[in-house]
């Protein structure tokens, strides 16, 4: 999870799919963090995406760094604690003019069941299970 963790730092910019009724919806996203073993997003809960994840949970990242590129297949759980959204928050601080923890728009939620796949054109696949 780790190394999971590290590629989409250096991503910077990575993108999340989810499904809105039977057509796939993609953005771009930029938060990423680990907090109490497991890795986490984060968004508000006013955006289509955070409804989209309440449909569905199944989403998919997909993110481009040093010629490799990884995905992500995983469920999305919320996590509804203070503390993990403050978490977020601390990770970065730019969020905080538009997001507090509680505020009952900041939305946090962690991957579970994910297989992540780092691949390029030069090496084989190294998949991750977390």
């Amino acid at each position: 999870m780790e190394k999971v963790y590290e590629f989409l730092k250096k991503c910077g910019t990575y993108y999340l799919a989810t499904v809105e009724g039977d057509q796939p919806r993609v953005r771009p996203f930029g938060t990423v963090a680990i907090f109490e073993g497991k890795l986490y997003i984060q968004t508000g809960r006013s955006k289509n995406v955070s409804k989209q994840m309440a449909a569905n949970p199944k989403i998919e990242i997909c993110g481009m760094a040093g010629g490799k590129w990884i995905r992500v297949e995983a469920t999305a759980v919320e996590d509804n604690r203070i503390e993990a959204e403050q978490h977020m928050l601390n990770e970065y601080p730019s969020l905080k003019t538009r997001y507090a923890a509680g505020d009952g728009n900041n939305q946090v939620l962690y991957l579970k069941d994910a297989t992540a796949t780092i691949s390029s054109f030069t090496e084989e696949p190294e998949v991750i299970k977390f």
